[in-house]
C-alpha cells in the first residue's frame, strides 16, 4: 500500500512496519505514525516531511478549487469572482520569455473565441514580476499574431502555484510545472493535468475535455475513446434499458448490456 509516497506492507498485523516505524493501536486496528522524521534535501536546506501527519495532497477531481486574489495583466482579480457562474481554465507557466511558453500562450488567445462559445473563463499563471508580462506579451502577438486577451498571473511569492501544486520539487523547486486545472461553475476542479517543462500542452485536447464535461453535466451519457464534439456517446449504466427507449426513440445501440451508444443528445 502507498501512502505519501511511502510503501506500507499488509499483514496478519494488517500494518507491518519498518524499524522506523511504530504503531498506535484503536481497539483491533493499528495506525501507523512516523517514528522518524525523513529528510527531503535540497542543496545546503534540508526540509523535515512527516508523510503520514502531512501528507502531500495535491487538488483532486472534485474538491473545491481554492480562491485567491492575484495581480494580472488586467488588474487585481479576485479568483471566485472573476469565474463566478462560468467555467474556467487556470494553468500555469514556468517562465516568462521561454519558447514553449511564447507559443502556449499565442495559441490559448487564438481559441480565446472557442472558449468564450463555450462560456469559459481563461486566466494564466507565471511566478514572473507584473512588469516583464507586458513586454512578453508583445513578443508573444509579434511571433504567434495574436495578442494576449485574458489576464496572466504574477504569482511572485508562488502562493498560488503552492496553493494548487504548480510545483513540483523533483522537478524543479522554483518554477512550475505545464498544470492546467478545469473548473465548474460550481467551483469544483474537473479535470487536472500536469505536463514537463519541455512538453508544450495540447489545448485543442482541453476543448475537447470542456465539451465531454459540459455534456456530461446535462445528460446522463459517457464519452468514448477519442470521443469528438458530434460523434456518438454512451448511455451511463444507471440508466436501463426501459429508460432509454423513453429518452431516445431514436433508438439506440446495444453492444453489450453494459455498452450502449446513441447519438449525441443536444
Amino acid at each position: 500500500m502507498l501512502y505519501g509516497g511511502v510503501s506500507l506492507s499488509i499483514g496478519p498485523e494488517l500494518l507491518r512496519m519498518e524499524p522506523d516505524w511504530k504503531c498506535w493501536r484503536f481497539g483491533s486496528d493499528a495506525f501507523a505514525h512516523r517514528h522518524t522524521n525523513l529528510s527531503q534535501t535540497t542543496g545546503k536546506t534540508t526540509k523535515k516531511k512527516n508523510f503520514l501527519e502531512e501528507p502531500d495532497m495535491s487538488l483532486q477531481i472534485g474538491d473545491s478549487a481554492p480562491d485567491f486574489t492575484a495581480n494580472t495583466t488586467e488588474g487585481k482579480i479576485h479568483f471566485y469572482d472573476y469565474i463566478d457562474g462560468h467555467w474556467a481554465v487556470l494553468f500555469s507557466h514556468p517562465k516568462n520569455f521561454t519558447p514553449v511558453c511564447t507559443t502556449e500562450l499565442g495559441y490559448t488567445a487564438k481559441l480565446q473565441p472557442e472558449f468564450a462559445k463555450r462560456d469559459v473563463k481563461v486566466i494564466g499563471l507565471s511566478v514572473d514580476q507584473i512588469e516583464s508580462h507586458e513586454p512578453w506579451s508583445k513578443d508573444i502577438e509579434e511571433t504567434q499574431g495574436t495578442a494576449l486577451n485574458f489576464p496572466l498571473i504574477a504569482d511572485t511569492d508562488k502562493s498560488i502555484a503552492n496553493l494548487y501544486g504548480m510545483i513540483h520539487p523533483n522537478a524543479s523547486d522554483t518554477l512550475t510545472v505545464r498544470s492546467v486545472f478545469v473548473i465548474g461553475p460550481d467551483k469544483k476542479v474537473k479535470l487536472t493535468l500536469n505536463y514537463p517543462a519541455s512538453t508544450g500542452r495540447n489545448f485543442d485536447e482541453v476543448l475537447r475535455v470542456i465539451d465531454s464535461l459540459q455534456l456530461t453535466a446535462k445528460h446522463q451519457v459517457a464519452t468514448p475513446v477519442n470521443w469528438k464534439n458530434g460523434d456518438d456517446v454512451i448511455i451511463v449504466n444507471s440508466v436501463t434499458d426501459e429508460q432509454a427507449k423513453a429518452k431516445y426513440p431514436g433508438g439506440f445501440k446495444t453492444l453489450k448490456p453494459y455498452l450502449r451508444t446513441v447519438a449525441q443528445p443536444q
